[in-house]
């Protein structure tokens, strides 16, 4: 159990007891907190609170002890251990009961009747997804599955650059090569193949040539009028519309492929009038005009300058951002907003949230930014897009599979991979070892679920519907084991929820699944008197296996 505190229900009454003992032989207010025991420990957890006393009161953390063992009763046994540790065992009636009354659902209900927005993944049209937009994809559905569990009701945003520079420098070398209808013949991953040349081609013209990029910013302030009209004659029109329709298609087959739905998408184009408008209305109060642009000055609150309206008189990407905010708040009227995006984002987000935090207080406190980290190959450099030299999001889902997995299995393997890392750290992410059913990843979790689920079928069904309320039950060390680990589902859930924290879950999943090996190993399950206990833990680590795959987005097959 990590030393997690604990939270199934005996183990509550014992801490309210210990509080209550401590307030009447001391006088003390001491929140008795209960944490897991090592496996070498004799005991289900254990307490310090009489060495967090010693000094408070002026004894010795063992005398400590040792009075507030005479106060305790209850259906369970203590012992003092070491300086002073207070080692609780759960009575084998105790925990029958807990077997028997264990849910798994409702750990939480840190987000009931709320509405909450979670916005991630965020690919631009006439970009190709890379393994970023795979990992933020992960994660921010992983988050969204943590807030549903606790009863939270989600929608899930995509927002996207529509227009903007990266538009115009893909379509200036495209008309540039004249190949409209060659393009238009083109399938949708061909469009693709084809935008993404043509976006390291008009990069490299942008960076090198100064005709180029004035025409790019011609083209760049062309575009939106295109957009915001709705026009549809002309080659540019032409290129764009084919391109975009083209790009949100890519985007729809993708995110189908890995069982993934969005409420709704946000090009930027759709939010950009809004944010001209609002930055403009705040002319003189929060932003200012600067040699032509419209700036918000973040020195004044320790932070830095940035253009929200450039000198064409054109949104940039924080004029958007501030769209973005007050879009979705017409839209949900939500209770939080949450934005996933990674690190380096960071402090361009700090910037449009204090901006806005001056004209509109209450959407800034409801809204959470959220980064992670970035996705490396082992031995590999930076990726980047701008370059040419990117990991497609495709091709690591083409990895896995080249490893001998395909379908869900390959899909467990990534997302638990991505999942059981802390969301701001880095990951490496190493194929092979994703794959691997010795060790920790989403096919070694698939495959335990399925293993116990085939003991299930083999049970016999009159001795196993349930557990006879008045019969005695004795618990041997693995039953023990593999049920304490069972309930303490509910306290990682609760820290995962606490932290939308998915890394949580699969290392409680990943701890759960070895120790039902164990148990697996010393106990024989079906057949014999403890035919009913054994499968109805085995029912319970299903339940549990089952419903921790799902706040990861992981299916499982029927067979493996």
């Amino acid at each position: 159990m990590g030393g997690k505190h604990c939270r199934i229900e005996g183990m509550e009454t014992i801490r309210k007891q210990l509080g209550e003992v401590v307030k009447s032989l001391f006088g003390v207010d001491e929140e008795a907190e209960l944490s897991a025991v090592p496996d070498e420990v004799e005991g289900d957890c254990a307490c310090n609170v009489a060495m967090k006393l010693a000094g408070k009161v002026g004894k010795s953390p063992r005398e400590i002890a040792g009075e507030i063992v005479n106060g305790l009763q209850g259906d369970f046994s203590v012992t003092i251990a070491g300086a002073g540790f207070l080692n609780f065992t759960l009575s084998d009636e105790m925990l029958k009961n807990e077997l028997g009354e264990f849910e798994v659902e409702g750990a939480s209900d840190k987000y009931a009747g709320k509405v909450v927005v979670v916005e991630f993944s965020d690919p631009n049209p006439f970009k190709v997804l890379h393994v970023g937009h795979l990992y933020t994809s992960i994660v921010g559905d992983g988050i969204s599955r943590l807030i549903e569990y606790a009863g939270g009701r989600v929608h899930r945003a995509n927002y996207g650059g529509d227009v903007g520079l990266h538009v115009a420098k893909t379509l200036h070398e495209m008309l540039r090569r004249g190949s409209i209808e060659t393009f238009e013949e083109k399938d949708v991953e061909g469009k693709m193949e084809y935008i993404a040349e043509c976006y390291v081609a008009g990069t490299k013209a942008y960076e090198e040539d100064e005709d180029a990029k004035g025409e790019i910013y011609g083209l760049n302030k062309q575009i939106y009028e295109i957009v915001k009209n709705g026009e549809r004659d002309g080659d540019v029109a032409r290129i764009y519309w084919t391109g975009r329709e083209a790009s949100y298609e890519y985007f729809d087959r993708f995110y189908e492929r890995i069982g993934l739905t969005f409420d709704k998408y946000y090009p930027e184009s759709s939010v950009a009038e809004l944010g001209l408008a609002t930055v403009r209305e705040h002319v003189g109060d929060v932003y200012e005009e600067s040699d032509g642009a419209i700036v918000y000055k973040g020195e004044k609150v320790g932070l830095h300058t940035r253009v929200f309206i450039n000198k064409e008189g054109l949104p940039t990407y924080e004029a958007k951002d501030v769209g973005l905010i007050e879009q979705k708040w017409r839209d949900w009227e939500f209770d939080e907003s949450i934005v996933i995006t990674a690190e380096e984002q960071k402090d361009y987000m700090k910037v449009v949230l204090a901006s806005v935090r001056e004209f509109a207080l209450q959407l800034v406190e409801k809204t959470r930014h959220l980064t992670h980290g970035m996705v490396k190959l082992p031995g590999a450099v930076k990726m980047s897009s701008r370059e040419g030299n990117f990991l497609r999001a495709v091709d690591v889902i083409d990895m896995v599979e080249g490893e001998g997995v395909e379908g869900m299995v390959a899909l467990g393997a990534i997302k638990y991979a991505f999942s059981r890392v802390k969301m701001e750290g880095d990951i490496v992410f190493d194929a092979k070892e994703s794959v691997n059913l010795q060790g920790n990843s989403g096919p070694y979790l698939q495959y335990a679920l399925v293993r116990a689920k085939s003991i299930l079928k083999k049970r016999n069904v009159v001795v196993s519907e349930s557990l006879d309320g008045s019969k005695a039950v004795k618990f041997d060390e693995w039953e023990r084991k593999l049920l304490l680990k069972i309930l303490d589902w509910r306290t990682v859930a609760v820290e995962a929820v606490d932290e939308l924290a998915s890394h949580k879950v699969c290392s409680y999943l990943y701890g759960l699944a070895q120790e039902f090996s164990r148990f697996y190993e010393n106990d024989k399950v079906i057949g014999g008197e403890n035919e009913a206990l054994r499968t109805k833990l085995v029912e319970r680590y299903v339940e549990v296996l089952t419903a921790g795959l799902n706040l990861i987005g992981i299916e499982v097959p029927e067979k493996m």
